[in-house]
C-alpha cells in the first residue's frame, strides 16, 4: 500500500484546488522542487505530480517545475496533465518520469493509450476522474457519459500499470476518500487502482488497511498533508506495519 504525496502545479507553484476549480487554488509552496525534496525527506517513496495548466491547455505547461522536481529527488515520480500524444509521453519518460498518467486522451483516443502501453510497458497509467460516477475530461471542465468502470474495462488487457481514480466532488474539500466507489472499480478490473480525492485524516489511512480496501494499490494525499491534518510519520508507520 503506497501513500503518494501530491504536487499540483499551477503557474509554476505548488497548489491545491477545491473541487477541481482553477480559480479556487491555494498556494502551498512557490518552490515545488523544495516541496518534493521535503516529501522525500519525510519518508515518502513515490511522488504524484499533476500539471494543472497542462490539463486545460492539452500540452505541458509547467515543464520547468517538473524538471526541477526530477533534479531534486531520487524517488519515482508519476506525472499527469496535458499528456496527449506519444511524443510527449516519450519526452517525459526520457527525462526520468517513472510513469505518465493519461486522462482525457484515454477517453478521446483509447487506441493511443494501448499503443503507448506497447511502446512503454509498465510506464503508462490511466487517470479516471469522475463526477457522479461519470468520467470528466479536459481538466475536469467537461463530463462525458462514460462510467469509470466502462472506461477501465476498455484497457483491461492493454498493459496499463495503474488506474488513478479521483472523485472530483471530494477533491480538495477533505470529505474523506470515496472508498466504496474506488473499491467497486478495483473489483471490476485486474488493473491496480489508486484512490484519490478527499483524503482527510489518519482515519482514511487506517480505512485503507481494512480487509475491504486492501485490494487498492494505494492513495494520494494532498491538502490534508499540506495543512497538517495528517502526520506523515504516523501515516507511513501504519503502512509499514502491514
Amino acid at each position: 500500500m503506497i501513500l503518494f504525496p501530491a504536487i499540483d502545479l499551477k503557474d509554476g507553484q505548488c497548489v491545491r484546488l477545491k473541487l477541481g476549480e482553477m480559480d479556487e487554488a491555494t498556494v502551498f509552496n512557490d518552490d515545488p522542487a523544495a516541496q518534493a525534496a521535503n516529501f522525500e525527506a519525510q519518508g515518502f517513496t513515490y511522488l504524484h505530480v499533476v500539471d494543472l495548466n497542462g490539463a486545460f491547455a492539452g500540452k505541458p505547461v509547467n515543464g520547468a517545475a517538473v524538471d526541477a522536481i526530477l533534479d531534486r529527488v531520487k524517488m519515482p515520480v508519476q506525472l499527469g496533465g496535458g499528456i496527449r500524444d506519444l511524443a510527449t509521453i516519450e519526452m517525459w519518460l526520457t527525462k526520468g518520469i517513472r510513469r505518465v498518467i493519461l486522462g482525457t486522451i484515454a477517453v478521446r483516443d483509447p487506441a493511443l493509450v494501448k499503443e503507448a502501453c506497447k511502446q512503454f510497458p509498465g510506464r503508462i497509467a490511466v487517470g479516471i476522474d469522475a463526477k457522479g460516477g461519470k468520467v470528466a475530461v479536459e481538466g475536469w471542465a467537461e463530463t462525458s457519459e462514460l462510467t469509470a468502470i466502462d472506461l477501465a474495462r476498455r484497457f483491461e488487457d492493454a498493459g496499463v500499470s495503474a488506474i488513478i481514480y479521483t472523485d472530483i466532488e471530494r477533491d480538495g474539500v477533505l470529505k474523506g476518500l470515496n472508498l466504496p466507489a474506488t473499491a467497486e472499480l478495483a473489483r471490476s478490473t485486474a488493473i491496480p487502482v489508486i484512490a484519490s480525492g478527499g483524503l482527510a485524516s489518519i482515519d482514511d489511512v487506517k480505512a485503507l488497511l481494512t480487509p475491504e480496501y486492501r485490494l487498492l494499490e494505494g492513495a494520494i494525499t494532498g491538502r490534508a498533508l499540506y495543512d497538517g491534518r495528517i502526520d506523515p510519520k504516523e501515516a507511513l508507520k501504519l503502512l509499514a506495519a502491514v
